[in-house]
């Protein structure tokens, strides 16, 4: 699985179309959301540090959540964007929540021992736990 990270406002408009998994390391205002929402009609997921989670503004929730796109908090660690625009979330990970769902643990016990192994928030776990 693969998230696109977007440095700054100015990469939006150049953003695929079908991306799904939307990292911003910028502050996003309202209208860098509704851009990157038509730009990329197909997203999922928007993640945000969560130090920008505080400053998104009521009426973007709402508007996210009628469109059906999760907004997270997180941060893509270690990643250079000058050497790959996308981060890669690690097959190892992935083959190790498999591992676990075949084991019989539920997603909460699964997001509870992998949050604390990987460099990924909850709620990005639990999307890729709704995707598996």
């Amino acid at each position: 699985m693969k998230i696109r990270v977007v440095s700054s406002r100015e990469e939006i408009p150049n953003l695929n179309p079908s991306e799904k998994v939307i990292h911003l390391a910028f502050r996003p205002s309202n209208k860098d959301i509704f851009s990157l929402v038509q730009t990329c009609p197909k997203v999922e997921v928007i993640q945000i540090p969560s130090s920008y989670r505080r400053t998104v503004s009521k009426s973007i929730e709402m508007f996210m959540e009628m469109q059906d796109i999760k907004l997270v908090e997180g941060d893509v660690w270690g990643h250079r964007k000058d050497i790959n625009e996308y981060y890669s979330v690690s097959p190892a990970l992935l083959d190790k929540v498999k591992e676990l769902k075949s084991d019989g643990l539920s997603d909460e016990e699964i997001v509870n021992k992998l949050e604390r192994e990987g460099k990924l928030n909850r709620d990005m776990l639990f999307y890729i736990l709704s995707k598996k």
